[in-house]
């Protein structure tokens, strides 16, 4: 796969269109989907040192060398994305209205996660007072 196939296929998973689907017009209504879009990605390649078989197994040839063995070549990569649905703006003639994605888990999830962080706090604050 040639690098520009590649980035092509990256750039369409990386997209609102994965979060929500392509703009759209209903009812006489735009509504343009907003998404969060992350990603990152890299790579990278090992190369196996030649040995100089005439000096000993430990001992590395030298640059110039020409090599008795050449070793395999390794290469690897990686990309990972992330695609969080924002919200939406919604056009109606000159009017333009914001309205958000809120996934009700997620807020529900952050505030079980908040209300633990500050209770940990409040008993290890206890604790030291205690020990006073």
């Amino acid at each position: 796969m040639d690098a520009e196939n590649l980035l092509a296929r990256v750039s369409d998973n990386l997209s609102v269109r994965r979060a929500f689907g392509a703009a759209y017009e209903k009812d006489g209504m735009l509504i343009i989907p907003v998404a969060l879009v992350a990603g990152g990605g890299g790579g990278g390649t090992s190369r196996t040192r030649h040995r100089n078989s005439a000096a000993g197994p430990d001992t590395l040839a030298p640059p110039d060398a020409t090599p008795k063995e050449s070793g395999p070549a390794d290469a690897g990569g990686g990309f990972g994305g992330l695609v969080l649905p924002a919200g939406a703006y919604v056009v109606k003639g000159d009017q333009v209205r914001w309205v958000p994605a809120v996934n009700p888990a997620l807020v529900i999830l952050a505030s079980l996660s908040l209300a633990r962080i500050l209770t940990s706090a409040w008993v290890r604050q206890s604790r030291n007072r205690a020990r006073r």
